[in-house]
């Protein structure tokens, strides 16, 4: 891979595409309904069935005190989304746990920190030009783990996005492909990235991933802690590699 100024050209790449990101955390009813749009707008491109609420695609878990839905904005046009999961021993809640109850159960038994990023969609007109977009969408899962101290981030995928999780998360499969879920018409797997072992190493090859701790403050932190409701969030990996 060629590397223009110490990092890699696809890094660079990545760092003037983040120059016009907004990260935005959804709480109105109107960002949800874009939100759910743009879900609906995924899926269906995609060929994937999942159970709606109201006819919208939105879960009842959407709304969970630990659960935390966010936009990905270019130039202020929402083009992807993505919703985390914090789960701990205490509070299980989360989308895997439901399709997985077996496997997460015992990682949780164990005192273990899950996140669970879940629902993810991509406007497939903006992932034309931008092929980047799952590396700009699943940082948010980076932040999570960082923020809230995770031992996994899970992934449960289907079975043909695998390769990639492996290759950029070094994710594990905790359980086979199963068939069917409640409405889904494809084969889901369960997988997991140990990030407290990966973290070195995954920071030092894509450092388009690092993120300042006021950043994810920012994204994480509850919302009553701010004077006011941060409306957009911009990303600091660039910052850091300027700093290094």
């Amino acid at each position: 891979m060629r590397r223009v100024g110490g990092v890699s050209e696809f890094t660079n790449r990545l760092f003037e595409i983040m120059d016009r990101v907004e990260y935005r955390r959804i709480t109105t009813a109107e960002d949800m309904e874009d939100v759910a749009r743009l879900r609906h707008l995924a899926y269906s491109r995609a060929n994937v069935e999942v159970p709606r609420q109201d006819g919208l695609f939105i879960d009842d878990i959407d709304f969970d005190p630990q659960a935390y839905v966010f936009g990905v904005y270019y130039e202020e046009r929402l083009i992807s989304t993505i919703r985390i999961h914090h789960v701990t021993p205490a509070h299980r809640v989360s989308m895997s746990g439901h399709l997985f109850p077996d496997v997460v159960n015992s990682l949780l038994d164990a005192g273990m920190v899950l996140i669970d990023p879940v629902r993810h969609a991509s406007d497939p007109h903006a992932f034309e030009g931008l092929p980047a977009l799952p590396y700009l969408t699943l940082r948010i899962a980076t932040m999570a783990s960082d923020y809230f101290d995770a031992d996994y981030c899970l992934s449960h995928i289907p079975a043909n996005h695998s390769a990639f999780y492996r290759r950029v998360f070094k994710a594990q499969q905790l359980v086979e492909p199963r068939a069917d879920y409640e409405g889904y018409n494809v084969k889901v797997a369960l997988l997991g990235t140990q990030v407290k072992v990966i973290r070195e190493a995954f920071y030092r090859r894509y450092p388009f991933f690092k993120s300042q701790p006021y950043e994810r403050r920012l994204m994480f932190a509850p919302l009553e802690q701010f004077a006011t409701e941060p409306l957009t969030i911009l990303p600091t990996a660039r910052y850091i590699a300027q700093a290094a």
